[in-house]
């Protein structure tokens, strides 16, 4: 592992300024966790003494986190304009947070020094020389953020070095340069990078956002060019288009440019740790997200997946398990005889040695789909269909006599109820049960569990997470044919499956219906019609 190079999160601080992110205190404790799991240098924590619950945090830490291999950080500003460091609370704040390293930010265009501090250039240098050495007094490692510095560079190159060079010498362990209005590229960066180091002699870092969506770019191109500390945010969190994403960067640097960034085998740890932070911040993962992504290494095309199994590296850049992620074959009507192949062989059919079955599968799938099915996306509806391409049948939980959804408008509460009712036939009885809910899914959901529960108590262990309707020809309007995708989560695994029908509850009726069916089924649970 490379010690002279640090790595440092800011997602705890600057990630989440990203719109519709908010992380309580008990949220960053468990993230900053999960951080120095990765093995990250650095955690940005927050910013003491200006937002109440950052204050909170740092006092929690000080006691509930047990960092192995992470330094925490307090983030904040320098003194203000006129005021002694000594007598500046924020700065007192920050030493109060009992942080080990504080990260200064700092004006280095001069425009923004006297527009939006309203002070001279002179004074910017003096609370930076000034705020730097009192905390290196006290015994804090401190870095100093250089705001807006490649914006200041372009239009004053002089002052933005001064400005440099003060923290420096006032003992800043590293001065980092910040894209912060994310417009730079990369030859850009590297230029000035190298510039700065040439004409300052000072250890620097990289800061960027993703507007132009560069960050990730951005970030390589300043370490190409001699930067000793690396800022980023896990899953690319932050404002507008967010930072540059952590998880990208630190997988180029140790997969692709052999630097040795993390802890010995961190990095095969990513994928979970990303999506433990995605779980922890109510994000939805990123889909196609570099490396980590479910989509990182799937694969579509026929002609790949023939390639494929001849030799999976002749269409990955990686080795998917370097970084904790799998292969997967989805499948579509581009699919081709290798794909359903390979995917049966993922959801352990094998089909291999029996073409003609496999061609009477690959052609069905092609049908499906032509009607709206898909399933790349329902992995559990498609293990389906291939248990009954194989073994002739499905399995069978209950034999269905009817169903039906109502909604009623009630003026006395200004609510819509919906109500659900289906007659079945379930270990050995015929049910008839009634249940509301807030929505037609939920009633369905509801209904059904209501009428099997008794049964298949099994059934209590699974949980509806998530439901996506996609109307499949928006030119018929109402006549539209529509596709729904019901996510389920049970028994510690997580499964997809599909409905396709004229309406929306009729597609949803098919879809919740197949997620009972394959949760007892992978469940082992013996079917008792």
């Amino acid at each position: 592992m490379d010690t002279t190079f640090q790595v440092y999160d800011t997602t705890l601080r600057d990630g989440a300024q990203q719109e519709g992110l908010s992380l309580s205190v008990q949220d960053k404790l468990a993230i900053a966790g999960h951080l120095d799991e990765l093995g990250v240098g650095f955690i940005e924590g927050g910013w003491p003494g200006a937002i109440p619950k950052d204050t909170e945090f740092f006092r929690r830490a000080a006691t509930e986190l047990n960092l192995k291999q992470a330094v925490l950080t307090a983030f904040g500003a320098t003194r203000k304009a006129g005021v002694a460091v000594h007598d500046d609370p924020q700065v007192q704040a920050l030493i109060d947070s009992l942080a080990p390293a504080i990260t200064l930010v700092a004006k280095s265009d001069i425009r923004h020094v006297e527009r939006a501090l309203r002070t001279t250039a002179e004074e910017n240098l003096a609370m930076v020389t000034e705020t730097v050495h009192h905390l290196r007094e006290q015994g804090r490692r401190v870095f100093l953020d250089a705001e807006h510095f490649f914006d200041g560079y372009a239009f004053d190159r002089g002052y933005a070095l001064e400005v440099v060079r003060a923290a420096a010498q006032a003992g800043a362990e590293a001065i980092v340069l910040c894209d912060t209005n994310g417009g730079m590229l990369p030859p850009q960066i590297a230029d000035i990078v190298h510039d700065v180091r040439t004409e300052s002699g000072a250890a620097l870092g990289i800061h960027c956002h993703n507007d132009t969506g560069c960050a990730v770019a951005n970030s390589l191109a300043a370490v190409d060019a001699g930067v000793i500390q690396v800022q980023g945010t896990l899953n690319g969190y932050g404002e507008r288009t967010g930072n540059a994403d952590l998880v990208t960067v630190l997988a180029d640097l140790e997969l692709k440019l052999g630097r040795r960034v993390l802890p010995e085998g961190r990095i095969q740890d990513i994928t979970r740790i990303a999506h433990a932070v995605n779980e922890i911040a109510n994000v939805s993962p990123y889909q196609r997200q570099p490396y980590v992504g479910a989509s990182a290494f799937a694969h579509k095309a026929g002609l790949h997946a023939s390639a494929i199994k001849v030799d999976p590296d002749l269409y990955q850049h990686i080795d998917p398990a370097a970084v904790g992620n799998d292969m997967r074959m989805l499948v579509s009507d581009m699919a081709g005889r290798a794909s359903i192949e390979l995917k049966g062989k993922e959801l352990g059919f094998d089909l291999s040695s029996d073409r003609e079955l496999l061609g009477e599968v690959t052609g069905r799938v092609k049908h499906l789909e032509a009607r709206g099915y898909t399933f790349e996306a329902a992995d559990a509806s498609f293990s389906l269909l291939l248990t009954e391409a194989v073994h002739g049948a499905r399995p069978v939980f209950c034999e269905v006599e009817s169903w039906r959804v109502i909604t009623e408008f009630r003026g006395a509460t200004g609510e819509a109820v919906c109500e659900a009712t289906v007659k079945l036939t379930a270990g050995g009885n015929r049910v008839v049960a009634t249940a509301e809910g807030n929505g037609p899914v939920s009633a369905l959901d509801r209904v059904l569990r209501q009428a099997l529960l008794p049964v298949y108590p099994e059934l209590d262990r699974m949980k509806l997470t998530d439901f996506k309707v996609r109307i499949l020809d928006g030119q018929s309007a109402t006549d539209a044919v529509t596709r729904v995708l019901v996510e389920t989560t049970g028994a510690g695994s997580v499964w997809q499956t599909v409905g396709v029908g004229p309406n929306m509850i009729e597609a949803s009726w098919q879809a919740l219906l197949e997620s009972f069916v394959y949760g007892l089924s992978s469940m082992g649970v013996a079917s008792r019609v």
